[in-house]
């Protein structure tokens, strides 16, 4: 189930699939470059019970997949836009609070 912003009401109910269809409503298909960046999300959520900002993402990504992945340039080419605000969202997470 999604709020109206489609955010998920229930973080459990997040799949890959549910994630695709949400990519797919951004124009965005998912690779599994995708999606290890939401896998990476969503250990970052379970660990500190928070959607991670841009700096806490990058950082996060860095120590997990390689400091190319960390990268903000190489988020912005797979999430154009606002990436943290796309990852939380794809990935099932609470909008980042600092996120407009």
């Amino acid at each position: 189930m999604t709020t109206s912003s489609d955010y998920l009401e229930k973080l459990p109910e997040w799949t890959e699939a549910s994630a695709a269809r949400l990519a797919a409503e951004e124009d965005i298909i998912l690779s599994q470059a995708h999606i290890e960046v939401l896998k990476v999300a969503r250990s970052f959520y379970q660990n500190y019970g928070f959607s991670p900002s841009m700096r806490p993402l990058c950082k996060t990504l860095a120590a997990s997949l390689g400091v190319e992945i960390g990268r903000s340039i190489y988020l912005n080419q797979l999430f154009p836009g606002s990436p943290a605000k796309l990852v939380a969202k794809l990935a099932g997470l609470p909008k980042p609070k600092n996120c407009l």
